[in-house]
């Protein structure tokens, strides 16, 4: 190599270096940011799971304490104060109202209160809004009419529900409340045989046919 093309290299090289560092210069700030913002994102992450596991614990110590009570109506009061530690998050509330209908026995006319809150509020998960208007069928038994506990349970029968089969099951037995005893035999009969039933409401399903004095499908 030449002495002139050894030169003009250096000279290139050179250029090249210049216009890097002030490339740097220009738009390194962005990159720096980007570090920046990586490395933050990921402090506020392991920060927001420090909270709401702090928050968890809270809500769950509240609950349990307030489980403890000593009577209904203290520990009713607790699980009113367990609100406060739910610290406005949909499924804590969710659970803290539905535990406040837990209890009916003490407390039929604030049970199914409580239930009908949890139902009616939109905020609140599909899965306990579902839970809460089965439960509420139950509780209110014969004083509900039997229309209007078939009126709600309805949709939650329907396929793709998270307590379909269960539903299906409390409209079998208002099918026997109502003297049906065919119409009972029947949906008592497809529930012994539904899959997405658990085993043992399935079990359930198939000493009701014997009892009611139907015959199962083995049998």
């Amino acid at each position: 190599m030449s002495n002139s093309e050894s030169f003009i290299e250096e000279v290139t090289e050179e250029v090249r270096r210049d216009r890097l560092f002030a490339t740097f210069r220009k738009y390194g700030w962005i990159a720096i940011l980007l570090v920046f913002g990586i490395v933050g994102g990921a402090a506020y992450t392991e920060w927001q799971k420090a909270t709401d596991a702090t928050e968890a614990k809270a809500f769950g110590d509240s609950i349990l304490t307030a489980l403890d009570a000593d009577s209904s109506e203290a520990r009713r009061t607790a699980l009113e104060g367990a609100a406060a530690a739910a610290d406005g998050n949909s499924d804590r509330l969710a659970i803290q109202k539905l535990l406040l209908a837990s209890d009916p026995a003490a407390d039929k006319m604030g049970t199914l209160k409580a239930l009908d809150a949890v139902a009616a509020d939109a905020s609140v998960p599909q899965i306990y809004r579902d839970l809460a208007a089965l439960r509420r069928v139950i509780v209110a038994g014969p004083d509900m009419d039997i229309s209007a506990r078939r009126a709600a349970l309805d949709p939650l029968a329907i396929p793709g529900r998270a307590f379909r089969t269960l539903a299906l099951e409390q409209m079998a037995f208002l099918s026997v409340e109502a003297g049906d005893t065919a119409a009972a035999i029947t949906q008592l009969r497809a529930l012994s045989t539904d899959q997405e039933a658990p085993a043992g409401l399935r079990q359930r399903a198939t000493q009701m046919i014997e009892a009611l004095g139907g015959e199962t499908e083995k049998g």
